[in-house]
């Protein structure tokens, strides 16, 4: 990143200037309340308003965190995502500008209108607080069923004709799968100063062992849960968040990583499943009717999402350097135990 990289509380001042390029606001708007979010690590994610006489526009920055956590990150590529997913069903975020240089900001970003709505806690869990919390558990149902709805809809896309080629990985491989977990066994190794955990090359060479091709190719939304929808007050689905992940591979990949962190975010955490919320079983076959499509391969595809998140976990340990008593791959670490043993 650029050495003149804006401190966040300078950024609202840094776009203004492109602002006014872009939209028809009087020279007298103003920008309110600039306050960086809690949700997601992997992209620095600010929420504003734009106010003149005309009325109040809400608005949405992201820019790339000044420690990479992926080796590949690459803003151009969520926002790809996003604009042409604009063109389907899926509720996604209207990016109104991309800007790749550092010249504003010091570092790339782009400015997206902010979809109505809200999204289930993400930290806490939306088991001990937030609007999934605070939901009955007809409601938590309905929730968690539009989840999957919305996930098995991104799987039924037709990535060819989107042009979403480019999420291909060719260079780890010819097969969708096999280009995933290769990627994966890189990413691992650029993320940690020395060579990986054990328990993390056993995950990997336990998914080399066993690769297999699915039976169809699909977009795989890549950070599938309940955090990344945004819901309205009569819990329909208004926005579907986060694509900097999204790949081509086999569709139980986000089943499982959805399923993953809701593990994480209940038993792992010592968190009852609060009542209404549709067991792993019950998800399973759920989403089987769904699609119309069995679910063959999800333990493997649990050890690939487990392996996928741990990457910007430990790139976090290693070099932001977390104090020894901050574990923050504890989870990812004994969920592989669990699926290895």
């Amino acid at each position: 990143m650029s050495s003149t990289r804006l401190p966040a509380e300078r950024l609202a001042d840094g776009i203004k200037p492109a602002l006014l390029r872009h939209f028809p606001v009087s020279p007298a708007a103003r920008i309110d309340g600039f306050t960086r979010t809690a949700r997601g690590f992997s992209t620095e994610t600010y929420l504003f308003d734009v106010s003149d006489e005309s009325g109040v526009l809400p608005l949405v920055l992201r820019r790339p965190p000044e420690t990479a956590l992926f080796p590949d990150y690459d803003l151009l590529r969520q926002v790809l995502v996003m604009q042409r997913l604009a063109r389907t069903g899926i509720p996604v975020p209207t990016v109104l500008w991309l800007d790749r240089s550092e010249s504003a900001l010091g570092s790339p970003y782009f400015v997206m209108d902010r979809l109505p709505g809200d999204a289930p806690s993400d930290m806490p869990s939306y088991h001990v607080a937030g609007n999934y919390f605070e939901a009955s558990p007809e409601q938590r149902a309905r929730m968690w069923w539009a989840c999957v709805d919305t996930m098995a809809e991104i799987h039924e896309l037709d990535w060819r004709s989107l042009r979403l080629d480019f999420l291909a990985l060719p260079r780890y491989g010819s097969g969708a799968v096999e280009q995933v977990v290769n990627y994966l066994g890189s990413a691992l190794n650029w993320a940690c100063a020395d060579a990986p955990p054990d328990i993390y090359r056993r995950a990997v060479t336990h998914l080399r062992e066993n690769l297999y091709e699915p039976d169809r190719v699909r977009l795989c939304w890549g950070d599938a849960r309940m955090s990344n929808i945004l819901y309205d007050e009569r819990l329909r689905v208004t926005g579907v968040l986060d694509w900097e992940m999204a790949y081509l591979g086999d569709h139980e990949a986000d089943l499982a990583w959805m399923l993953f962190l809701d593990w994480a975010c209940s038993d792992f955490q010592g968190n009852p499943r609060l009542p209404g919320t549709p067991t792993r079983e019950e998800t399973i076959h759920y989403y089987e009717l769904r699609t119309g499509t069995p679910v063959r391969n999800l333990r493997y595809n649990e050890i690939l999402a487990v392996v996928l998140l741990s990457v910007p976990l430990l790139r976090m340990t290693n070099r932001i350097q977390l104090p020894p008593d901050m574990d923050i791959t504890a989870f990812c670490r004994a969920r592989l135990e669990q699926l290895l043993a």
